[in-house]
């Protein structure tokens, strides 16, 4: 095959040499590579260098864990990953983990500490929110003081008299001091008719509002205000203001011939058209709370609102603006009804301490006939009660009446605290006091009166307690406890009865029906046996056994219950079938749970026949 390169030339007797290839310089250079000699190897052995060192692995317990810096952790400003790149980065894995488990431990302690801050929180919260309600009702009580000494103050200087008008009245004499004395009341009594009479001819319907009772009258009257739309603020009628002993009293202005086609007319033209009050209103003063608008409104609408009140009653809001441009008749009439409201308030709490000592006295004379008929019942009252000298003996020692009253008192303050153990404790010693108060009956009667007041509301208390802890076998036996030693023992059994039926029909009625009969009887029948076990054995540990009969009265009533249950579901049922056997087999194994108690109901579960 011919060369595209050429002829070849013909091999010398020296050697043949190859043929030539393109690259010529490459292949004599490789050629040249491969015909080298090595002589001799290079000594790359070097005495003064250095052993290499040997890479032993660390022992396993030689590895030193990376601690965590709660410090940083803390820091607000803390970069995550520049403190993590900053801290392992030269960690191993053993130390990678440790500090995993380190971090996790440090998180589950945070967690911790926080429910218990947040536990503690609460309770200090609780705590503080009581000592704030107490505060308020301290406020509120100091407010009414307050406010009776003003009132008082004001009527002081009011009826202070000029040095020289003191010296005139000193010098008169008693015998018209008595005439004028006896003529007042006539004479205000009569000032008061009048001033109603008026009131009901110049305002229509104010009769029906405002009957003729003693001492009703009139303490201020205004005509120039106008009722404000409560969302415009605009003006809607013309009003009155009527202000009485015991009440307040608004009448609008009513056109007395509005029905005459002249008026309209006369009004465009400017004459004056009659009108007539009508009466629109009327609230009790302790009903109702006057307040003036004007510091509460915006720098712009203090100038609208400077003559501007608001009544309040309940839910309602009603505004009225004087039509004067002085605030002198708002002023006049929000203090008037401050003093009037205050004499209001310090006649009915003393209409209140009367109707309460009346009927203190009237319970006891009706506890009492025997006494009632022999003695006068106030004089004897206040022998026996006002009389400090009476002793009572109290474990050995000599102790009055006034101590009774400061140990009732203490128990006041026991049964609103919820210190129920020291309360029955002091009604208990008290019961024991008024036992050797045998010279006095009525004194006797009226402390045992009180006492038992405080008692019922102590068992109030504590049975609204037994009714929210009867799942709990020590705390309904602590609250029977007391019940009984307030002497409340049959309340105490019907409160518990009642509260574990009312548990035993919830949880029955939980049970649903799904399908599978013998599953729902089994559920059914479980509840009310362990229900029933339960019941009987707290009331075995909180009653004496002479009072078990009414406990196993209620544990057969809720067994006839439970059969009732049983037999309707079991009405279709073919009775001698497998499905049959099977449920009363469970029921009647349930019922033998009652036997831990001392019951046996296990014949007592049957199926009803439609006759019965």
């Amino acid at each position: 095959m011919p060369h595209i390169n050429g002829p070849t030339e013909k091999p010398s007797k020296a050697g043949r040499e190859r043929p030539g290839r393109p690259g010529g310089n490459t292949a004599d250079l490789v050629k040249r590579r491969y015909s080298t000699r090595f002589v001799q190897l290079s000594d790359f052995s070097n005495a003064d260098a250095p052993p290499i060192p040997k890479l032993n692995p660390p022992a396993q317990g030689s590895i030193q864990s990376i601690n965590v810096d709660i410090a940083a952790l803390k820091d607000p400003g803390l970069d995550p990953e520049k403190h993590t790149a900053t801290v392992l980065s030269d960690a191993s894995d053993q130390q990678l983990r440790d500090y995993q488990t380190s971090l996790r431990l440090l998180k589950n302690r945070a967690s911790t500490d926080l429910q218990q801050n947040v536990y503690q929180n609460r309770t200090q919260f609780i705590q503080v929110s009581k000592d704030a309600e107490k505060l308020n009702e301290d406020m509120r009580i100091l407010r009414s003081n307050l406010s009776e000494l003003n009132g008082l103050v004001n009527g002081l200087s009011s009826n202070a008299l000029v040095p020289e008008a003191r010296s005139s009245v000193e010098n008169t004499t008693t015998r018209n001091r008595k005439q004028a004395n006896r003529s007042s009341v006539a004479n205000l009594e009569q000032i008061y008719n009048n001033q109603l009479q008026t009131l009901w001819k110049e305002v229509e319907g104010s009769q029906k509002f405002l009957p003729a009772i003693p001492g009703r009258h009139v303490e201020i009257e205004q005509r120039r205000w106008a009722e404000l739309d409560a969302a415009t603020w605009k003006p809607k009628q013309k009003v009155c203001l009527i202000l009485l002993n015991d009440h307040l009293m608004v009448a609008r202005e009513r056109s007395k011939n509005r029905a005459h086609p002249d008026t309209t007319g006369k009004a465009e033209s400017g004459q004056k058209v009659s009108t007539r009050l009508v009466a629109e209103k009327c609230w009790p003063l302790q009903d109702i709370d006057m307040l003036d608008l004007a510091p509460m409104g915006s720098a712009r609408d203090k100038h609208e609102m400077a003559n501007a009140i608001s009544i309040r009653y309940g839910l309602e809001s009603f505004t009225y603006q004087s039509e004067r441009s002085s605030s002198t008749e708002k002023d006049k009439i929000l203090r008037q009804f401050r003093q009037t409201s205050e004499e209001l308030r310090r006649l009915l709490r003393t209409d209140t301490e009367i109707n309460t000592k009346n009927q203190r006295a009237t319970d006891i004379y009706a506890t009492n006939p025997t006494t009632s008929k022999e003695t006068d019942l106030p004089g004897s009252l206040s022998n026996g009660i006002d009389r400090p000298e009476i002793l009572i003996d109290v474990d050995g020692k000599q102790k009055n009446l006034r101590w009774v009253d400061g140990q009732i008192d203490e128990l006041d303050i026991e049964v609103a605290m919820q210190h129920f153990e020291e309360a029955v404790r002091r009604v208990e010693k008290l019961r024991k006091v008024v036992k050797g108060l045998k010279n006095n009956t009525i004194a006797q009667d009226l402390i045992t009166t009180k006492i038992n007041g405080r008692a019922g509301k102590l068992a109030d208390l504590v049975v609204k307690r037994l009714v929210e802890t009867h799942s709990f076998s020590n705390a309904t036996q602590t609250n029977i406890a007391w019940l009984v030693r307030l002497g409340f023992d049959a309340r105490a059994r019907e409160s518990f009865l009642k509260a574990r039926s009312e548990t035993i029909i919830k949880r029955g009625r939980q049970c649903i029906f799904e399908g599978d009969l013998r599953d729902y009887i089994f559920q059914v029948s479980f509840v009310y046996f362990t229900l029933m076990k339960n019941t009987v054995s707290t009331y075995q540990q909180c009653f004496p056994p002479l009072m078990m009969s009414a406990c196993v009265k209620w544990a057969k009533e809720h067994l006839d219950g439970f059969n009732v249950i049983l037999s309707r579901q079991l009405s279709s049922v073919q009775r001698g079938s497998p499905t049959w056997n099977e449920c009363m087999d469970q029921a009647k194994e349930h019922a033998m749970m009652v036997n831990e108690v001392g019951l046996d109901f296990k014949e007592l579960v049957r199926v009803k026949d439609d006759e019965e």
